[in-house]
């Protein structure tokens, strides 16, 4: 009996040491797996949030804290990587108006005055993604002029310029700010003319806007353009060109009927009279 005692008492003390070392075999686990989970979500810091492989969508916190980074830093790479940050996450509505509220398209829009190109284009990109929402436009309204003369005489084709046009192409699909380009028109059709095959399509784009507005009929039928805008019409000229000429016409054709401006056709200059003219011939 003694022995079997023994036995019993040497399986049941088995049993709980198996017990006890799986419990502290689970709690070095857990432990483990804790810390791992806190290296996936450290506390970033302003200049983490602007690593290329953080993709995630930021916070309030997150985007007051990267703001406040880009308008107390000098550091061209910074202000480079913070712009990009900003800009990819005002491609959400929501940030949109977070990054409104926070004060936070002054601090972009400052920028755009940068001599660095590289961010320029960043700051412009930022505003153009920021300008999709209709509230922003009030506040970044205060930047056309500059974002004009930037596209005016900036390089020709360059990645400023198509930025400079994209924003400005967002803030004239409503009729609000259209008349803010009425000194600029002239010098859009000789970017047209001029520039390469991406600019053309970015300008007439800006152009069609304008042109479904009969206020700016006037001023876009007043343009100073070479003649050689008529070679636009050619059947051989690309067809995303050629499309947005012909809409550019036929809106200008539905502005001067809506306002009953037929007479001024004949004064106008040969251009034009194609613009006008060219669906019906």
């Amino acid at each position: 009996m003694g022995g079997a005692r023994d036995v019993g008492w040497v399986a049941a003390g088995l049993v709980l040491g198996a017990g006890a070392c799986y419990y502290i075999y689970k709690l070095a686990r857990g432990r483990r797996r804790g810390a791992r989970g806190l290296r996936l979500r450290p506390s970033r810091s302003a200049e983490d949030l602007t690593n290329g492989s953080y993709d995630d969508v930021l916070n309030v916190d997150q985007l007051q804290k990267l703001l406040y980074l880009l308008e107390s830093t000098d550091d061209p790479v910074i202000i480079e990587r913070a712009l990009v940050t900003l800009g990819n996450n005002a491609a959400f509505s929501a940030n949109q108006v977070i990054i409104r509220e926070l004060g936070g398209i002054p601090i972009i829009g400052s920028k755009i005055n940068n001599p660095n190109h590289s961010i320029k284009e960043k700051a412009l990109n930022a505003l153009n993604n920021l300008s999709v929402n209709v509230e922003n436009q009030v506040k970044i309204k205060v930047y056309v002029n500059q974002v004009c003369k930037d596209v005016l005489s900036g390089p020709l084709d360059s990645a400023v310029q198509l930025a400079g046009l994209r924003l400005l192409t967002n803030m004239t699909v409503t009729n609000d700010h259209q008349h803010m380009l009425t000194d600029y028109v002239t010098d859009l059709f000789h970017v047209l003319l001029t520039g390469d095959g991406s600019t053309k399509v970015q300008v007439l784009k800006l152009l069609v806007n304008l042109s479904e507005n009969p206020a700016m009929t006037e001023v876009l039928l007043g343009a100073q353009v070479d003649s050689s805008f008529v070679s636009l019409y050619d059947g051989h000229v690309a067809k995303e060109i050629l499309l947005r000429v012909l809409t550019l016409s036929q809106n200008i054709n539905n502005c001067l009927e809506k306002v009953a401006l037929f007479t001024c056709q004949l004064t106008l200059r040969p251009w034009k009279c194609c613009a006008v003219t060219c669906l019906h011939v």
